[in-house]
């Protein structure tokens, strides 16, 4: 200690007491912040330090192949090329880069500079969507992940990305990244069924970030197959857990990686080429009509059949469609703005998820429900005399007003059992077995309450499973849901126009199907399928086709049974079966003698079926002004299987604004059943050959 030092202490001791607290105090908050971070905050600073050093790099999967019955592939991965630049890799030369960059922009046609650098433009910076040039965009990727190649050009010839590859030791930091995208090459022809891929929607990136998925690179199902079986082809992404340096350059793997699950393959129920044969029928008998009319009759249908004894979809077609391998790389603006717009909905499945009044097809509800409660007998005769006037009631003390209902066969069919009201599709036949008819058929009929039971048991007013998404479940109407949803009293003449599947009924082109299929099959109702199996990676069979039965009506108590007030007595009943059998007797006389005879002429597989006739008032038709009273206009419904005595296919055709089922959609439905038989005959090795 020298003299100056004790002299200022001597003379400043308080002074000198301060210096020291001072240094204390500082010490002491040193030593704290030491404490806190080191103890308190230990394991945070700790768990953001291995945050900082730790990575997690996502391992693409492959989604799985969709095929149909026959191995014909209709969705698989193929590879595109993208030309990438890691920044790190490049030359440190300026002069060396800039020659890289040249070379590339020669190559793949993106200029070597183009555009300015500012906050707004590169906060708008997107990879092969952008107007920079090479230079601009390794600027962008260089300041912020130096060690990660960013996309100069994507989906490039492969010619081009090989000679790119080649030239790799020569331009250091240009590269080749091979990326799956989904190719369909059957396109439009099943692009209702199998749908398509997009990315990871907002709303639903919590959801597949914690399945594994990657927001912004991984695609996902937008519709069809793709997306209602997205768990089965998806698969599950790897990981690898790596260190990384304050550049972001990966050091080293700190756990084994985690390898990538492939997707399983699906093997699809329908026949590409019965698929084909019945777009082909349906596109071209709207075109006929459209052109022998000389003026649009219609623009849209569909086609659908099924092996009723299986559930099996044999083909499934909504017209018109969109062309999936549009959206393959990614969904185009202007083509989305275009089929959104589009007033035919290309890409609404009008096969499962467009409800339409059903009109004559949905006959066989009254049919079976008239003869399995006594409404009426077999024999017993009703007359048609072209038209009947009823008391229309909204209450049961309502004096009411009288109302005609007309048979679509205006001067009438005369006297009509139920053998010839099937094959006629006698709407005064079934107007009365439906509402009743004076003493003819007492007691208000079947009545509405009793229909609904018997239109339920056939499928109709719910959704059939069918693993596609968006299916629509069409609408049994009944007093109870008129006073809740029209907020109106239910009439008697609703009655009646539902008995023929007019009014308020509503039904998918699918559930028509599954009804009929249900009467096909002598009741048993089978559940819809597009799967017939699923198999893995390296093609052993996770799942095999087992067809599911729903019910059968025969057995199966499932229709309540009513008290004299219509209200369920707890009590359950079934169909008897020679109830199904008579009624299949007048679904073959539809063919031979009613309604289709002429469009089943000279058929050599004994087929039976329904034509249907629906009048509609939609909002296209008010637009066009065609809701006139009494002259509706109308769409076309058939519905047919074969062979008759033991049925191995049943098509429904549905053609909207086609006006008669018998003239528009009968032959579509001949078209794909004579396609069947002759694909099977050709499958069998007897091309050529008479069917019997």
């Amino acid at each position: 200690m020298n003299l100056f030092d004790l002299s200022f202490k001597s003379k400043n001791p308080w002074r000198f007491r301060i210096i020291i607290f001072i240094m204390v105090g500082v010490l002491l908050v040193f030593i704290f912040k030491l404490f806190s971070i080191q103890v308190i905050q230990g394991a945070d600073n700790l768990e953001q330090a291995d945050e900082n050093r730790i990575s997690k790099i996502s391992l693409p999967t492959q989604r799985g192949t969709i095929t149909d019955r026959n191995g014909y592939v209709l969705a698989r991965n193929v590879a595109s090329y993208n030309v990438v630049i890691t920044p790190a890799d490049l030359p440190t030369d300026p002069g060396s880069q800039q020659e890289v960059f040249r070379k590339l922009s020669e190559l793949i046609d993106v200029p070597v500079t183009n555009g300015e650098l500012t906050d707004e433009t590169v906060k708008l910076f997107s990879p092969c969507k952008t107007t920079f040039g090479i230079t601009e965009i390794v600027s962008i990727a260089d300041s912020l992940a130096p060690y990660k190649p960013v996309r100069i050009k994507c989906n490039v010839d492969e010619k081009i990305a090989m000679m790119i590859e080649q030239n790799a030791s020569d331009w250091p930091g240009a590269g080749i990244e091979v990326e799956p995208i989904r190719d369909y090459p059957t396109g439009g022809l099943t692009s209702e069924v199998i749908g398509f891929l997009g990315p990871i929607p907002a709303a639903l990136e919590e959801t597949y970030t914690d399945q594994g998925f990657v927001p912004g690179r991984d695609k996902v199902g937008y519709a069809g197959i793709e997306n209602s079986q997205q768990d089965i082809l998806g698969g599950k992404n790897g990981e690898r857990l790596v260190e990384v340096d304050v550049a972001g350059k990966t050091i080293r793997d700190l756990e084994d990686p985690v390898e990538p699950v492939p997707g399983n393959n699906l093997e699809l129920t329908i026949d590409t080429r019965l698929q084909a044969a019945a777009k082909a029928a349906l596109k071209g008998e709207i075109d006929f009509w459209n052109t022998y009319l000389n003026r649009t009759l219609s623009t849209n249908g569909v086609v659908i059949a099924m092996n009723p004894k299986t559930g099996e979809i044999l083909s499934l077609v909504s017209y018109p469609t969109f062309e999936n391998n549009r959206m393959a790389k990614e969904i185009p603006g202007d083509y989305y703005t275009q089929l959104v717009e589009d007033p035919d909905r290309p890409l609404f499945n009008h096969a499962i998820s467009a409800e339409h009044p059903p009109g004559s097809v949905f006959k066989i509800a009254a049919a079976i429900g008239a003869l399995n409660e006594k409404v009426v007998t077999p024999q017993q005769e009703l007359e048609d005399p072209g038209k009947i006037t009823i008391t229309q009631k909204f209450s049961e003390n309502d004096v009411g007003t009288p109302r005609d209902y007309v048979c679509w066969e205006r001067t009438g069919h005369g006297l009509q059992d139920f053998l010839k009201g099937v094959m006629n599709s006698c709407d005064v036949y079934f107007y009365k077995i439906g509402g009743g008819y004076k003493d003819e058929v007492p007691d208000g009929g079947l009545g509405i309450w009793r229909l609904g039971e018997y239109a339920k048991a056939l499928g109709w007013g719910k959704e059939t499973g069918i693993e596609l998404p968006g299916e629509a479940s069409g609408l049994i109407p009944n007093p109870t849901w008129k006073r809740q949803v029209q907020t109106e009293n239910w009439s008697t003449g609703d009655t009646y126009i539902s008995t023929i599947g007019q009014g308020y009924v509503l039904s998918t082109a699918l559930q028509v199907l599954q009804a009929y299929a249900t009467v096909a099959d002598d009741g048993k109702m089978m559940k819809p399928t597009l799967i017939h199996k699923i198999t893995n990676s390296t093609g052993d069979v996770v799942q095999d086709f087992s067809p599911i039965l729903k019910q059968d009506i025969t057995k199966d108590k499932l229709i309540n049974v009513f008290d004299e007030n219509n209200i369920p007595t707890g009590e359950m009943k079934s169909v008897e079966p020679w109830i199904i059998d008579y009624l299949k007797q007048g679904l073959r006389l539809v063919v031979t003698s009613g309604t289709a005879v002429k469009e089943f002429e000279g058929m050599t597989i004994p087929a039976a079926g329904k034509t249907g006739t629906a009048e509609y008032c939609d909002n296209i038709a008010r637009e066009k002004n065609l809701c006139n009273p009494g002259n509706w206009p109308a769409h076309a419904w058939f519905v047919g299987y074969a062979p008759y005595d033991d049925p191995e296919i049943i098509v429904v055709a549905f053609v909207y604004n086609g006006k008669e089922g018998s003239t528009v959609a009968a032959p579509i439905v001949r078209k794909v059943l004579e396609a069947y038989f002759e694909l099977k005959d050709i499958d069998s090795g007897k091309a050529g050959t008479t069917n019997p």
